[in-house]
C-alpha cells in the first residue's frame, strides 16, 4: 500500500525544499506544487462515470469525477500546506481538520482540534501530512476517520521514514500512501533523517 512517487519534477522540487537556506515563501509554493504531482498518482483508482458531453462537432461519452465524494483531511498545522492542491483538482470536495501534536517527551500525539464533515461508506478520504515519521500522528489520525465512517483512505505525504511506514501498515495495512520518498530513518527525537527539518516550522516561521 505504500507507493514512492518517483518523477524527476517532484525529485527536484524536494531537494529545495531539503535545503536549509529555503525560506517559507518558496517552502510553501514548492509544498503546492509537489502536493499537486503528488495527487496525480493518489487519484488514480478513483471512481469516474460515464457521462455524455456535446463536442463542436457532435455527441460523444465522456467521463468524470464525483468529487463531492471526496473528503480532503489535513493534519494540523502542516497539512494546512497541502489541502489547496488538492481542492483546486476537487473543488467540491468536503474538507476536515484534524489538530494534532507530537509530545515532545514521549512522541505521542496529542489530540486538540477534530472537525469533520460527513463520511460516507464510498467516501475517498484524502489524509494530508507533509511528514509520515513516527507514524504514531497518521495512525490516530486514520483511527478518527474509521470511528466516522470512512473505509477508503489515502495519505499523501512529502517524506516517510521506514518507522512509521511500518507503524501504519501494522495498524491500518488497507490505508494507501503516496509519498515523494523514502528517507533512512528517525533520529532520537523522532525527526526524519536525512528530512527537512519541521515542516510546520519552516512554512509558517515559527522557529
Amino acid at each position: 500500500m505504500f507507493n514512492v512517487v518517483d518523477h524527476p519534477l517532484i525529485k527536484h522540487k524536494l531537494t529545495i525544499m531539503r535545503n536549509r537556506d529555503t525560506g517559507p515563501k518558496e517552502f510553501r509554493e514548492l509544498l503546492r506544487e509537489i502536493t499537486f504531482l503528488l495527487a496525480y498518482e493518489a487519484t488514480r483508482n478513483v471512481e469516474t462515470i460515464e457521462i455524455d458531453v456535446e463536442t463542436p462537432l457532435e455527441k460523444t461519452k465522456g467521463y468524470a469525477i464525483e468529487d463531492k465524494k471526496m473528503v480532503v483531511v489535513p493534519i494540523l498545522r502542516a497539512g494546512l500546506g497541502m489541502a489547496d492542491s488538492i481542492l483546486e483538482l476537487m473543488p467540491n470536495a468536503s474538507v476536515g481538520h484534524i489538530g494534532v501534536y507530537r509530545d515532545p517527551e514521549t512522541l505521542r500525539p496529542v489530540q486538540y482540534y477534530c472537525k469533520l464533515p460527513k463520511i460516507e461508506e464510498k467516501s475517498v478520504v484524502f489524509l494530508l501530512d507533509p511528514m509520515l515519521a513516527t507514524g504514531f500522528s497518521a495512525v490516530h489520525a486514520v483511527n478518527i476517520l474509521k470511528q466516522h465512517g470512512a473505509k477508503n483512505i489515502v495519505l499523501v505525504c512529502l517524506i516517510a521514514a521506514p518507522e512509521g511506514v511500518k507503524a501504519l501498515e501494522s495498524h491500518h495495512p488497507d490505508v494507501h500512501v503516496y509519498a515523494a520518498a523514502l528517507d533512512r530513518q528517525l533520529n532520537n527525537h523522532g525527526y526524519i533523517l536525512p528530512g527537512l527539518g519541521d515542516a510546520g516550522d519552516r512554512l509558517y516561521r515559527t522557529k
